[in-house]
């Protein structure tokens, strides 16, 4: 199906950075990387995707990637990360003849898609969360404790910014290394990929930083709501497929979370962890064909 496409589109006020597979008349496929990862990361499952006939479609969430970062002052919420979907859905398929596209996310993604799920259930065919039904639920009385850490974690970023300390990363492998902290299964080609995509030199040239923007980093000083959560879930009313790994991030109540989605399935794949779409392109691709068949 050729080599994969990219161009920018504008969304939320930013320039996106988009990455694309498959033939423009195939039946569209949005895939919604997680929290840190980037577009590139379905690369193997896009172009799995592609060759089964469809136009998978991913994009860099704002200040991830090669998308832009928030201006100065901005921060990161879960409404931005909304909007943004909700422009570029219209930007990337408005005009497709093949109609509304079958939303996919990872992660924070998943948590993101279900969202706007939950609030334009008419802009989607279907939708798939892997391990993305939401963090754990925090005590709304400690939020004056997450406001602390917040603004303690975004003076310590201002101040890196201002006075970098840290040698920078050196080569790719240094990257892959330090990737390989929370994902040991790297392996050596996929790693240097996904490190080389991730990647950007220094400012001064002397070495290489991660792209994302490191006020991803900090304690967010919104505590995560589950009544609220469960009141988007409810509403979401296209075919839902939930995908989770046997090693992967399981929350206690994710039963009950799966049950307020009205049309939802649960699958879970065994011996894979969080990174389902790095380690098991394969079969999650496969699985993703079948139920896109059977959502029409």
């Amino acid at each position: 199906m050729g080599e994969p496409r990219e161009r920018r589109v504008q969304a939320g006020g930013l320039s996106h950075h988009v990455v694309e597979w498959g033939a423009e008349d195939g039946t569209p496929v949005l895939l919604c990387h997680g929290f840190l990862d980037l577009a590139w990361g379905w690369d193997r499952v896009g172009r799995r995707l592609a060759a089964a006939g469809y136009r998978a479609v991913a994009f860099d969430w704002r200040g991830h990637g090669e998308t832009e970062w928030v201006g100065a002052g901005g921060y990161y919420h879960f409404p931005d990360y909304v909007r943004d979907l909700a422009e570029l859905v219209p930007a990337l398929f408005e005009a497709d003849a093949a109609g509304p596209p079958h939303l996919v996310g990872h992660s924070m993604g998943g948590t993101a898609a279900s969202l706007f799920a939950g609030t334009m259930p008419d802009a989607i065919r279907s939708l798939t969360i892997i391990e993305g039904l939401g963090p754990p639920a925090h005590d709304a009385s400690l939020t004056p404790d997450r406001f602390g850490a917040w603004l303690r974690d975004m003076k310590k970023v201002r101040a890196r910014r201002a006075n970098p300390k840290a040698p920078p990363m050196e080569s790719l492998d240094d990257a892959l290394y330090r990737m390989r902290v929370q994902n040991p299964d790297l392996d050596e080609a996929w790693g240097l990929f996904l490190a080389e995509k991730g990647t950007c030199p220094t400012q001064d040239g002397e070495g290489l930083d991660f792209r994302f923007d490191p006020l991803h980093r900090t304690t967010s000083p919104n505590p995560f709501r589950l009544s609220a959560h469960r009141a988007f879930l409810q509403r979401i009313t296209v075919p839902t497929l939930l995908i989770h790994g046997s090693r992967g991030f399981r929350l206690p109540d994710e039963g009950a979370r799966a049950a307020e989605i009205a049309h939802a399935r649960s699958v879970e794949f065994d011996d894979v962890g969080h990174m389902i779409h790095w380690f098991a392109d394969e079969k999650l691709s496969a699985t993703l064909v079948a139920f896109f068949e059977d959502a029409g």
